[in-house]
């Protein structure tokens, strides 16, 4: 009985290891170039620019070239604004209103 639960607690640390290993390869921020700012200044920035609260950030590759850049999702009242931060030099690259799409069915 003992060694059929010391199996089972094995098991499930083993897949539970792999599983995090997984989720760790899938980031695209694990490979792409180290950003001059950090991510809480571009939440401020994000913030700050549409007058909101945050509610997701990530550090990210975009766009058909495949630029690297801060996609930060910002609360105004009952609309969302996607905002875009230069990793480099901090500044705005773009903001829009959050409309439902296929990239909203994930999060």
């Amino acid at each position: 009985m003992r060694s059929t639960k010391l199996l089972l607690v094995a098991s499930a640390a083993i897949v539970l290891a792999s599983a995090g290993v997984f989720a760790a390869t899938s980031n695209d921020a694990l490979f792409g170039p180290p950003a001059a700012i950090s991510l809480a200044q571009a939440v401020t920035t994000a913030e700050q620019h549409v007058t909101g609260k945050a509610i997701r950030a990530e550090y990210e590759k975009y766009g058909v070239r495949g630029q690297w850049g801060y996609d930060v999702e910002v609360i105004v009242g009952a609309k969302v604004f996607d905002v875009r931060v230069d990793p480099t030099t901090g500044a705005i690259l773009s903001s829009q209103e959050d409309r439902a799409d296929r990239d909203d069915r994930k999060d």
